[in-house]
């Protein structure tokens, strides 16, 4: 089993999340503008407590199952200030999630922090295939995949915070992975 490592990316801190993290989590995370899109498991109002509820009973549990790595992102001009959640799952169909809060949207950190992520994934992990769902409707998530090089593969229904929604299945290779890091630049 792989312990969740800090990674760094020209921008950002993905520091490994802990349970103190919930109070920033808690603060930042209830507005519907990042919680529409995600899965209806997420309660919806945010009750007081549930992101602490989250991060010891489901995030860190899987953690210490090794079925999951969690990470905050912090900017490195300010990394006392949480301002978003990537995580890997070992879970069919669904390897790969992440929110930012909406004032820092727009500016490629998201794109940097999958790029540090995917990179784990792949050459840590040594795992062949990265699938990460969405709804077809989140525009930027989509242009996050699609920027990063993710394929689109299958279409469904999928059940969300805000109803039920097309969903796409993106998915990227290990080999496709290496070839495009090996040809960027």
């Amino acid at each position: 089993m792989l312990a969740t490592p800090q990674l760094d990316t020209a921008r950002l801190i993905l520091k490994p999340l802990e349970s103190p993290d919930a109070v920033q989590i808690q603060h930042s995370f209830p507005r519907w503008e990042i919680v529409r899109y995600l899965v209806d498991t997420v309660p919806w109002p945010y009750p007081p407590g549930a992101a602490q509820h989250y991060v010891d009973n489901i995030a860190l549990a899987a953690s210490a199952r090794g079925e999951g790595w969690f990470w905050t992102l912090r900017r490195k001009a300010a990394p006392e200030t949480l301002i978003g959640v990537i995580c890997l799952m070992d879970t069919e169909d669904n390897n790969r999630g992440f929110w930012l809060v909406p004032e820092w949207q727009g500016q490629g950190l998201m794109s940097e922090a999958c790029a540090a992520v995917n990179d784990f994934w792949f050459e840590h992990l040594d795992r062949t295939v990265l699938r990460a769902p969405k709804a077809s409707v989140n525009l930027k998530s989509v242009s996050i995949s699609q920027r990063g090089g993710m394929r689109l593969v299958r279409l469904q229904k999928g059940r969300y915070v805000c109803g039920e929604l097309e969903t796409e299945l993106w998915e990227m290779t290990r080999d496709e992975w290496r070839h495009r890091k090996n040809t960027a630049g």
